[in-house]
């Protein structure tokens, strides 16, 4: 049995300090022995050193990782890929590497070329907002979501106890799971839905505004989500997010043929299956 690791004892940095790094920096804050913030933008330093959450907060990596226990890289999927390539210049010593990235194939293949004595778990916590800055960070955002986590041949029983206990305090469930089956799921639960919302509000002409209710803003809430952010997710996870466009292209068209032909019966069945699919996907968790 793999003994649990002292979180408590532990160096931490997270690179990237947006909504997911600053929230997860939040929940981790005062439960390990450093905690590092490091981000690019001179305002986000500002705010996380006006947070009192970490030890120490920086604009660059240098200095300040190199002697972290468990470095996370919170970033758009393509500027993770540019985080890993630096780490093996910017950390010399055996140290846990936890990415938040939206997408897992690219940057699981990056990881592996990564040297030795870094130990890389691929993670994507499913929770967050449209927001992406420090300033909407939440010490609870990650409670009771789930958390992927997808493990390297060379990630050991430690270096997966490590990032399991970081996940687990930041109040996630771990979801252990392979990369492949983690880029096909999301493309259907996260980034046909981030789609969807994004042509339906394209859709909607801006003098209708008046008559925008609740229903419109819930449809269309993800449509506010970063624009860079979401472009890395969109073209690292291309070829699911098309599977998925296709079986959401297929639904549409039965839904509008049976619209067109005005066939009360069909139509209200289908809907009725919708309405119980909807309740069964969502009967174990939050709607």
């Amino acid at each position: 049995m793999t003994k649990e690791p002292d979180f408590a004892n532990s160096d931490v940095a997270i690179w990237g300090l947006g909504l997911m790094g600053g929230s997860l920096a939040m929940a981790l804050s005062g439960k390990c022995a450093s905690l590092v913030g490091i981000d690019p933008d001179p305002q986000i330093v500002e705010l996380a050193v006006a947070s009192q959450a970490f030890t120490c907060v920086a604009n660059t990596p240098q200095d300040v990782i190199a002697d972290a226990d468990l470095i996370v890289l919170a970033a758009p999927v393509r500027a993770i890929l540019k985080q890993i390539a630096a780490l093996p210049r910017l950390h010399p010593n055996p140290c846990v590497v936890l990415d938040l990235g939206s997408t897992k194939r690219q940057i699981l293949d990056a990881m592996l070329a990564l040297p030795a004595r870094f130990e890389p778990i691929g993670g994507h916590p499913m929770c967050g907002n449209e927001h992406s800055s420090f300033q909407h960070a939440d010490a609870d955002l990650f409670v009771g979501a789930p958390f992927a986590l997808v493990t390297l041949p060379h990630s050991s029983a430690k270096g997966r106890a490590l990032a399991e206990t970081c996940v687990k305090i930041s109040g996630a469930q771990p979801l252990w799971m392979d990369a492949e089956t983690h880029d096909q799921w999301t493309a259907l639960t996260s980034h046909l839905p981030y789609v969807i919302a994004n042509a339906l509000t394209a859709s909607i002409p801006a003098d209708t505004s008046t008559l925008a209710g609740p229903g419109l803003r819930s449809s269309t809430r993800l449509a506010a989500s970063s624009p860079a952010m979401m472009l890395d997710v969109l073209l690292t996870n291309r070829d699911f997010l098309l599977d998925a466009l296709q079986i959401f292209r297929t639904n549409l068209d039965r839904l509008e043929n049976d619209i067109r032909r005005e066939n009360d019966t069909v139509l209200a069945e289908n809907l009725q299956k919708t309405y119980n699919a909807r309740t069964a996907l969502f009967a174990k968790g939050k709607a």
